[in-house]
């Protein structure tokens, strides 16, 4: 009978991933159990960063143009920038997209450093009710603004839900098989690209962004219910996959009518361990702070300043080409860890830096011919930040016991919010030195 159990767990292992056993399959239907946890889990990316990726493409519209009371409907989707300064080189508005980045970022840092102190205790279906509410309260806020101080409010309600809900989905990661890992990865990257290009797309067709931001509350519907409805709760596992030992922490994520005091293992870990897992993340955690204290710092602090006066394209649309760019390589590179898998990602953060430099030189000296080079040059910048990414949880998923894996994902999640909180707060006065003296 031995011999038997062995020969089917084997097959069994043969038939999922090789490198991530999946576990035992669900007696009445194995494969559909795992491919609604998979489409759950790139729903759930997709629809966490949606709003947080939206904000951003919006970061220029939002600090060029404050509408006036009872004209809200008539917004002119390009419309011209009355608080430019006219004598810049660079067509600057008076307040950077920076601005709007740290609002976007901030909330989600707090968040991200309360997560190993104890967020993690808390149960997972309110969480993930109060991120959807968050979400759609940031759109309904920033379409119906007359202020950019409103609609910095609302920025700030869509990075509550980013936040909180990466911290939250990222560690539920830990009671599923290691494969749903690529497709979170991949959803949030379709939530760059498809934020991005929605923004782009419906502004460019003629809608306004009152009516663009207004159209898109139907996703935080679907991440709610993507989680209460599409995720199930994994049966029995396979000892030769994840454990059986996680079976009964796994169950009340899913389940309403479980009890969710005791969401995971991590609960229990003291504070010793709990500093003991931190610093053996931290050759994970430096190399992702880099990459995306890098890109952030171009995104938020130079796509304004890249601004080509000889295009057809104006510089509200230069901007959101160059956020979409950007999300459609992140997108690409966060869809790949089934082809292509980076141990070493220092390699991509250095890459990244010379991103930066080589940009940064053509701010200050102009030498780049074409807005296509830059274009080329964005596209680039986001494969390198999307594979970072999902390398770098791959990584620490593989090299995690699973005692440690909750605590581990929802910590190392800090890297790319503080490595774009610090971009952000040098790109205020970068912004305004460079629009100063240009």
């Amino acid at each position: 009978m031995g011999g038997c159990a062995g020969s089917r767990r084997r097959l069994s292992d043969s038939e999922g991933e090789e490198a991530d056993p999946a576990p035992r399959p669900l007696p009445q239907d194995r494969q559909g159990a795992l491919w609604k946890n998979a489409v759950g889990f790139w729903l759930l990316g997709l629809c966490n960063n949606f709003s947080y990726v939206v904000m951003l493409s919006a970061a220029h519209d939002i600090l060029s143009h404050q509408r006036a009371p009872g004209n809200q409907s008539h917004v002119d989707p390009d419309p011209t920038p009355t608080s430019h300064n006219s004598s810049s080189r660079f067509d600057c508005n008076s307040v950077s997209t920076a601005a709007v980045l740290l609002a976007d970022i901030l909330p989600t840092l707090i968040i991200k450093l309360l997560a190993p102190l104890g967020l993690h205790l808390l149960p997972y279906s309110p969480r993930v009710l109060t991120s959807g509410i968050c979400a759609a309260g940031s759109f309904i806020l920033v379409a119906f603004s007359h202020s950019v101080g409103i609609s910095l409010c609302g920025v700030v309600l869509a990075s509550i839900s980013s936040g909180l809900g990466e911290v939250t989905f990222l560690a539920l990661t830990a009671f599923y098989p290691r494969a749903v890992i690529s497709w979170w990865s991949s959803g949030t990257g379709g939530a760059g690209l498809l934020g991005a290009l929605s923004y782009l797309g419906l502004t460019q067709a003629g809608l306004s962004p009152q009516h663009t931001l207004l159209s898109m509350l139907g996703i935080p519907a679907l991440l709610l219910a993507s989680y209460f409805l599409l995720l199930t709760s994994p049966g029995p596992q396979d000892p030769g996959g994840e454990g059986d030992a996680d079976t009964a922490a796994r169950q009340p994520l899913i389940n309403s009518e479980a009890p969710e005091s005791k969401p995971g293992s991590s609960s229990h870990l003291s504070l010793q361990e709990r500093w003991t897992v931190f610093k053996g993340l931290l050759r994970y955690i430096v190399p992702l702070v880099l990459v995306y204290f890098a890109e952030y710092f171009i995104n938020q602090g130079l796509f304004e300043l890249l601004f080509f006066r000889n295009t057809f394209l104006s510089h509200a649309q230069q901007y959101r080409w160059y956020q979409m760019l950007y999300q459609a390589g992140v997108f690409a590179s966060r869809s790949s860890l089934r082809c292509c898998r980076i141990r070493h990602t220092w390699a991509l953060a250095l890459l990244q830096c010379l991103n930066l430099a080589f940009l940064l030189a053509d701010v200050w000296l102009s030498f780049l011919p074409s807005i296509y080079l830059v274009f080329l040059i964005i596209l680039y910048e986001g494969l390198l930040g999307g594979a970072a990414y999902v390398n770098t949880f791959h990584n620490i998923a593989l090299e995690t016991s699973s005692e440690h894996r909750e605590f581990a994902m929802a910590t190392a999640c800090i890297s790319d919010t503080l490595g774009i909180s610090l971009s952000g707060l040098l790109a205020l006065p970068l912004h305004d030195f460079l629009c100063q003296f240009s």
